[in-house]
């Protein structure tokens, strides 16, 4: 079974649409551990929203926290400290995808980031990159802090209208595995979604 925490090289590179692929792909459960902004929707509405398959079972966050701000922030704000206890894997035996918050460093805590909570799950990363000045240094950034942390990485999905010297560059450099690409759309809907989660079960299946 496919246990895949997904994060992004920053915010708003395309985590949650990439998470509902997956979920799609894999007719995966799926779980949010930490929601930071309730207004106008969350990640795990935006997901359960977008997947068709009937086997997907929707995972409720550990932390559903109202201020649309770093997850650390956010709960100080409601009086809260995230704490590394307050997080257990659901118990499937299906696929499961874990949706971080932000980036890999973003901070759950003082001195709890949300790497840490990726090791604590021990569960190999999907990395979201997206084209962008800057997003060379951002997605290498990344790769390092997982390796250093000892966190497998399973795929590097590119997220845009491609930029081959970028993405050359990067997989040549990192030698990492290359998921499917997603290309910009004029909407996403669930359409979208199947049709993308019929390239990622291809690649899981190769």
């Amino acid at each position: 079974m496919e246990k895949l925490f997904i994060t992004g090289i920053g915010t708003d590179v395309g985590k949650t649409l990439v998470s509902a692929i997956l979920t799609e792909a894999l007719q995966a459960d799926y779980w949010k551990p930490v929601q930071a902004g309730l207004e106008p929707t969350t990640d795990a509405a935006t997901v359960r929203s977008l997947v068709q398959n009937p086997v997907s079972r929707f995972w409720p966050e550990r932390h559903r926290l109202q201020l649309p701000a770093s997850p650390h922030a956010a709960a100080a704000a409601e009086g809260l400290t995230i704490r590394p206890t307050d997080f257990e894997l659901p118990q499937t035996n299906n696929h499961l995808l874990v949706e971080g918050a932000g980036g890999l460093l973003v901070p759950l805590a003082p001195g709890f980031l949300l790497a840490d909570l990726a090791q604590q799950f021990d569960l190999d990363v999907v990395v979201v990159s997206r084209n962008y000045l800057g997003s060379i240094n951002h997605t290498l950034l990344t790769l390092e802090a997982l390796l250093a942390r000892g966190l497998r990485v399973r795929g590097l999905v590119f997220n845009g209208a491609p930029i081959p010297a970028t993405e050359n560059f990067i997989r040549e450099h990192t030698g990492v595995a290359l998921m499917p690409r997603l290309l910009p759309e004029p909407e996403v809907s669930p359409a979208v979604v199947s049709r993308y989660a019929a390239e990622f079960r291809a690649w899981f299946a190769s």
